[in-house]
């Protein structure tokens, strides 16, 4: 087995790893919910991936064909990504409600003013 063959789970792992790594790495609202974004599609592909067959074809039974592909993980993924959008707009229209209420996205900076203590710049 060569990389070629295991390209697309390359791929996977390091957008997995690249969006755990924003979403924990990082401060500031927006961002955090792009690595969110960044990690659902690392999932999508893991799904999308073994879903398809070289020479498979959709599953209708016929004389002539041997090798089926299965679309499961086609129509799972369709309903994810449906939710994944409306987490998305969730989550936006919470930073957005948040940064009337606090005038930040910065999470530390809104965890000193909940407890009262004055925001580091970071410095």
């Amino acid at each position: 087995m060569n990389f070629g063959s295991h390209f697309s789970y390359a791929m996977t792992v390091f957008l997995m790893m690249a969006g755990l790594f924003v979403v924990i790495a990082r401060g500031n609202l927006i961002k955090q919910l792009v690595g969110l974004g960044i990690l659902q599609t690392s999932v999508y592909l893991l799904y999308i991936a073994p879903g398809k067959l070289i020479g498979g074809t959709a599953p209708i039974i016929s004389a002539q064909f041997q090798i089926y592909s299965n679309p499961l993980p086609h129509v799972l993924i369709l309903t994810a990504i449906v939710v994944g959008v409306a987490t998305l707009a969730l989550g936006l229209a919470l930073v957005v409600r948040i940064r009337e209420t606090y005038d930040t996205i910065e999470e530390d900076e809104i965890l000193a003013r909940d407890h009262g203590e004055p925001a580091h710049d970071g410095a």
